[in-house]
């Protein structure tokens, strides 16, 4: 395991993993957190579990490092704190006659790298409308890509020009 003294995943006390983990609404709130970011109202609904509940959950797992939250403004009222993990990683549990060992490791692999709320929302959307059988989708989804491909062109462009101005 790398050592990370900014990354909260690392000071993760195992006892509160298996806390987490043995129950199934903090389990199922997960599930919902590795699609996007949510804020309370929207994880209480799909989940039909009363608001207060919810806080409860996401306050123990925000306590102990497995989510974070941050606020974004809204067109109307208060800005809504919102929920998300972000970071991937594995917890393996190892029981044998005269062991038990539990490790957490990162997933370098799959890091959470993702787009803004709204590019990843949709992005979500096209795999589910392709997933259901609308191929259409597959057309705007390339069109995303040639988007995504022109923009990450010209942000090297940027970096490489400002690299050889600075040199």
């Amino acid at each position: 395991m790398r050592e990370n003294e900014n990354n909260n995943l690392y000071k993760i006390d195992m006892e509160d993993i298996l806390d987490v983990m043995g129950c199934r609404t903090r389990r199922e709130i997960i599930a919902l957190l590795r699609e996007e970011s949510r804020f309370v109202s929207e994880i209480s609904k799909k989940l039909g579990i009363g608001q207060k509940a919810i806080i409860e959950h996401l306050k123990a797992m925000e306590d102990i490092g497995i989510l974070e939250s941050s606020f974004k403004k809204v067109l109307r009222g208060r800005p809504r704190k919102y929920y998300d993990l972000p970071n991937d990683f594995s917890i393996n549990i190892t029981i044998t006659k005269n062991t038990l060992k539990i490790d957490i490791t990162e997933d370098f692999l799959n890091l959470k790298k993702l787009p803004s709320g709204d590019e990843w929302s949709k992005l979500l959307e096209l795999e589910k409308r392709i997933d259901n059988g609308h191929w259409e989708a597959i057309e705007e989804l390339k069109s995303q890509i040639r988007i995504h491909d022109n923009l990450k062109q010209r942000a090297e462009y940027i970096l490489e020009r400002f690299q050889n101005e600075n040199m």
